[in-house]
């Protein structure tokens, strides 16, 4: 049963969602219309063969099947979302029907927010840093303007992450195996996940070969059973390799369109600033003129550099797999608790969002929200001062996502008021998150002020250099998002010691 102040969160949750409504929406929302219309008005087997849209169908298929159900409301609702031939629909109806999808459906995270709280003896510190993650940036800005459904699958990572706070290993297993079904982009965390299961759930404490073979048989049953559940259809059917060439098309450049806030990010922006020094002085730095434009097309194709080396995917993934080094570590050395193992997790993460290749900047949420879960828990302050600094320069790097004017006072707003109630109510010992801060700490967040205003507010101070205020905002946030991974994995492996 909802107490009152669940009941007055999702009451305001509701009020704000509902007056996005109306803003701008991205082309993921004719995405997510056509896989209605196709899970809608095909067979399964043409599922992921279907073509005669841009925005083909390459999630899991229990994601399919997800928008298959929703399918079934839809048809009552406006027939003509199921219209497979009536591409870019999106008349009242269907904008109201698919932002009330994206409600009703992040309604799992609540619940498993809730579930969390409960968890953690249901204190104050609990409840709010549930409740500034049920209500963050990153979710409205992202779900209910842009539009897509990372509420609904963060809010089955949070249960997964849950039952194995409640120490029910398996189940956690399950649902993160289930989760992978719906987006495969959450396989940058299995590592932690087979690490954890593998220690905590199989080998236990007890070491008995009998009790390993046992254990390590149910879990691998179970997951087997997901995927067999999941994919298996398609297997039958002989469509297997055509899902799967869909789920890793494996044609993107490193970077997106708009740089992710990550290690990669700062490589472009040095590649470009020494393609500037190239041409005020020639001859001095060698330069790859038929490349200057790639770095900024990102979306398809490789990202080729004009001085420095290129990137390819296999550097990435060494790069990424380096940096998950410290999740490893706080597995295998540590004494193997939950709350480790949600560390780890965010550790995970993390690495793959600062090394990772073609990262979108809404991969930040996959950090933030298992960080959240930590920060319900009284974490130290440390941890408590990185998050102020991750979540302020994450949720920033956002808003060029909604880069129209009539978005531009809705997200300044939102984000300003998230903020300031992030680092004001979240306390540590009595003391706000604010007063947690170094120095230099609450000097970067302030920084954020006068770049809102240049890139913002007189963006074309910049002239011809249109690539500048994108970058900008990439680079400085990029500092922030590198700070807080460096504080986050000394606060994880080594003993806090807070100014």
């Amino acid at each position: 049963m909802l107490d009152a102040a669940e009941l007055a969160l999702l009451g305001v949750s509701a009020g704000v969602k509902l007056l996005l409504w109306p803003a701008y929406h991205s082309t993921d929302f004719e995405v997510h219309r056509n896989w209605l219309a196709i899970t809608a008005s095909l067979p399964v087997g043409r599922w992921y063969y279907e073509d005669r849209s841009e925005w083909t169908l390459d999630y899991p298929p229990l994601f399919a099947w997800f928008e298959w159900v929703l399918s079934l409301a839809a048809r009552v609702w406006d027939p003509r979302i199921v219209d497979i031939d009536n591409l870019d629909y999106a008349s009242e109806s269907c904008v109201a029907f698919q932002r009330l999808s994206v409600m009703l459906s992040e309604l799992v995270l609540f619940m498993a927010l809730r579930r969390v709280v409960h968890i953690g003896g249901c204190t104050t510190q609990g409840k709010v840093a549930a409740a500034l993650v049920f209500l963050s940036p990153g979710f409205l800005f992202v779900d209910h303007i842009h539009f897509q459904y990372n509420g609904f699958l963060l809010g089955i990572l949070v249960y997964s992450l849950a039952f194995a706070l409640e120490g029910r290993d398996l189940l956690a297993g399950f649902t993160f195996a289930v989760l992978l079904c719906f987006k495969h982009i959450f396989m940058y965390i299995a590592p932690a996940y087979f690490l954890y299961l593998l220690r905590h759930y199989c080998l236990g404490d007890q070491g008995h070969p009998k009790t390993i073979a046992l254990q390590l048989s149910k879990l691998g049953l179970v997951v087997l059973a997901v995927f067999a559940i999941a994919f298996g259809p398609f297997w039958t059917m002989g469509h297997i390799g055509q899902v799967l060439a869909r789920l890793f098309p494996f044609k993107r450049g490193l970077c997106h369109a708009f740089w992710a806030p990550n290690f990669w990010a700062l490589y472009t922006f040095a590649d470009r600033v020494l393609t500037i020094a190239a041409r005020c002085f020639p001859g001095l730095i060698a330069v790859d003129i038929s490349q200057l434009n790639s770095s900024t097309r990102g979306r398809v194709g490789d990202t080729r550099f004009a001085v420095l080396p290129d990137v390819s995917p296999q550097v990435t993934f060494i790069a990424t797999l380096a940096a998950m080094a410290p999740s490893f570590v706080l597995l295998i050395r540590s004494k193997l608790t939950p709350s480790r193992f949600v560390q780890s997790v965010v550790l995970c993460a993390f690495a793959s969002f600062m090394f990772g290749w073609h990262v979108h900047e809404k991969a930040v949420i996959l950090i933030l929200v298992p960080l959240g879960v930590l920060i319900a828990r009284s974490p130290p302050k440390r941890v408590v001062r990185m998050h102020a600094v991750l979540s302020v320069a994450g949720f920033y790097s956002l808003l060029p996502l909604l880069f129209g004017a009539q978005e531009l006072i809705p997200k300044a707003s939102m984000l300003l008021m998230w903020v300031l109630c992030s680092l004001n109510l979240l306390k540590v010992g009595g003391l706000s998150a604010w007063q947690c801060l170094a120095p230099i700490e609450r000097l970067y967040i302030i920084g954020h002020v006068p770049l809102f205003a240049l890139t913002e507010l007189v963006p074309g101070i910049f002239g011809q250099l249109q690539f500048m205020p994108l970058a900008l905002v990439s680079v400085y946030t990029s500092l922030g998002v590198g700070y807080s991974w460096v504080g986050l994995v000394g606060a994880f492996l080594l003993k806090p010691k807070d100014p």
